[in-house]
């Protein structure tokens, strides 16, 4: 069961500080991973129907983030946040920045300082953030400017990440014998496809089609949008020689584009935690990590990666 999200978002104008502290229902790993890697936080650093887009990211002590707010007419506004000191899943501070397309600061507009800190509380994780500006004038300009609303929206939309990422991985295998499936993510016709192949192999799906309706509701995450309630949440189809494919919408909505490279994944379920590490390590090698293995908050040992061959691969171990 989910717990109650804890939201509190303070304005100190004598200390010109804003102060937010949150909590999300997922494992201190993943929260953090969520705020310093460019492809999960370009999936909810935005308010709807803003999206961000990252130009470039170097997470590291004296790296930066490049990013555009971008709006449904494309409207584009352009920040930087410059990383001045991290301790991986414990804190890190940076300075955030309005700037143009190649990073140059925009003085005119205000800065400020972010203080982050993330505190394991088992299932849940806490996130503190302390947001210094230079001046009064500078914190009210950002308030009037809608942050608050913004930056609660974007929360929300981690919410629902987190959510989502729980049922379309949830693991639920009978047992743990090993396998190989095949994961395929689809723009919304995931249903169109999997009745094809199903139509080709003449077999069942296992426990029919879920769609994203079926996922409880949570009354402290947004309502899931009504056109997106109908789409696939996830399908399994065995083919034959035990290979099972399967498959999930991945809407535009939610933050995903789906485009030719990323649309396909072989998961590989071994028997054990040691031998996901093994054949995890041996097939990374020379290739791109996406995620490291990992334990995961639906359950399994988890990491993914894209091979020296541009081939992508889940390693996904779970003790049922």
């Amino acid at each position: 069961m989910s717990k109650a999200i804890l939201f509190d978002f303070k304005v100190d104008k004598e200390n010109n500080k804003i102060t937010v502290d949150r909590t999300f229902n997922a494992p201190i790993d993943l929260v953090w991973a969520a705020w310093t890697e460019a492809d999960i936080l370009d999936e909810w650093w935005a308010p709807k129907p803003w999206k961000a887009r990252t130009k470039s990211m170097d997470f590291k002590e004296g790296g930066s983030w490049l990013y555009a707010m971008v709006g449904p007419n494309d409207e584009t506004h352009w920040a930087r946040v410059d990383y001045i000191q991290i301790k991986p899943e414990a804190f890190f501070t940076a300075n955030d920045s309005f700037c143009d397309a190649d990073g140059q600061l925009n003085t005119t507009m205000p800065q400020n300082k972010w203080h982050n800190t993330f505190t394991d509380q088992g299932e849940s994780s806490l996130v503190n953030v302390q947001i210094t500006f230079e001046s009064l004038e500078d914190l009210e300009k950002i308030i009037a400017m809608g942050f608050k609303e913004g930056f609660t929206a974007g929360l929300e939309n981690l919410d629902q990440y987190i959510a989502a990422q729980f049922y379309l991985r949830k693991d639920k295998k009978p047992n743990n014998n090993a396998r190989v499936s095949t994961y395929l993510n689809f723009a919304g016709n995931t249903e169109e496809a999997m009745l094809f192949y199903k139509s080709v192999f003449k077999t069942e799906f296992v426990r029919g089609i879920q769609r994203f309706s079926e996922a409880p509701s949570d009354p402290n995450q947004p309502p899931i949008d009504e056109k997106l309630k109908n789409m696939v949440l996830h399908a399994e189809l065995p083919l034959f020689g035990g290979h099972v494919l399967m498959a999930t919408d991945a809407p535009k909505e939610m933050g995903f584009t789906v485009e030719l490279g990323n649309n396909m994944h072989i998961n590989l379920e071994p028997e054990s935690r040691a031998e996901a590490d093994r054949i995890f390590n041996a097939l990374s090698e020379g290739g791109k990590i996406s995620m490291p293995m990992a334990d995961m908050f639906w359950g399994a040992y988890f990491g993914s990666f894209t091979d020296k061959f541009g081939i992508n691969w889940m390693v996904n171990y779970q003790k049922v």
